[in-house]
């Protein structure tokens, strides 16, 4: 799996990202802002502080982080058969 090497804030609820294969670009997080514990990103100085956490999650806080597997295949369009090969099999044996 791809590791996130690299995040900053953009305009808007974007994010750009870098990961250790190469895959590099932005991704809008619009949908989540203001709903929940998003709506912590109303405060612009808040969603710059975007980086990552130590354990390779996209985060603000401790109660802010999202997935970088996700993050991953939002900037891919990959599913996550394409992602993860060996889906199949565990899903086969469930």
């Amino acid at each position: 799996m791809a590791r996130v090497l690299e995040v900053k804030a953009c305009d808007g609820y974007r994010i750009w990202i870098r990961f250790d294969d190469g895959c590099v670009g932005e991704i809008d997080l619009s949908d989540l802002a203001g709903d929940g514990v998003f709506q912590a990103w109303c405060e612009r100085q808040f969603f710059r502080q975007v980086h990552v956490a130590r354990h390779g999650t996209v985060a603000w806080s401790d109660e802010i982080e999202l997935c970088p597997d996700s993050l991953y295949m939002e900037l891919t369009g990959k599913s996550p058969r394409q992602v993860f090969p060996g889906l199949d099999r565990l899903v086969s044996h469930a």
